[in-house]
């Protein structure tokens, strides 16, 4: 699939933001950009895969609808966390004051990025080599 090997390929560089200069602004900007462009890959990906797993609700699914749908269908996925990844997303293009940005990258360091490792190592254990055929 596709989707998922941009998926893995971002997080690949997304998981080293720990180790950048924080206190940058373009750093910290990045960040937020590549944490907006990972929870994308994320949830489309899930999308595809409760298709093929024959969701019907997820055919015209939404974000919020997609991440419910994966609440309920797979036991590994913290849909609040991924709820909030929704609402930080949605309200970073309103972010213009500097605190409010490191706010949301120290989220991203501390509980999104080991949520998109978690949702990748799950799926990988869950579908195994099905995920580069799809």
């Amino acid at each position: 699939m596709e989707k998922f090997n941009n998926y893995v390929s971002n997080l690949e560089v997304l998981q080293y933001a720990g180790q950048q200069d924080l206190d940058n602004e373009f750093i910290t900007r990045g960040i937020i950009a590549k944490f907006s462009v990972q929870f994308e890959f994320g949830w489309k990906i899930l999308k595809e895969l409760l298709i093929y797993e024959g969701c019907k609700a997820a055919v015209i699914g939404s974000p919020r609808g997609i991440i419910k749908e994966a609440y309920a269908v797979y036991p590994f996925f913290d849909g609040d966390i991924w709820l909030n990844m929704l609402k930080d997303r949605n309200d970073m293009t309103h972010i213009y004051d500097g605190n409010a940005a490191k706010e949301l990258m120290n989220r991203i360091l501390r509980e999104y990025i080991p949520q998109f490792l978690k949702l990748e190592e799950e799926l990988v254990h869950y579908y195994g080599g099905m995920l580069s055929e799809m």
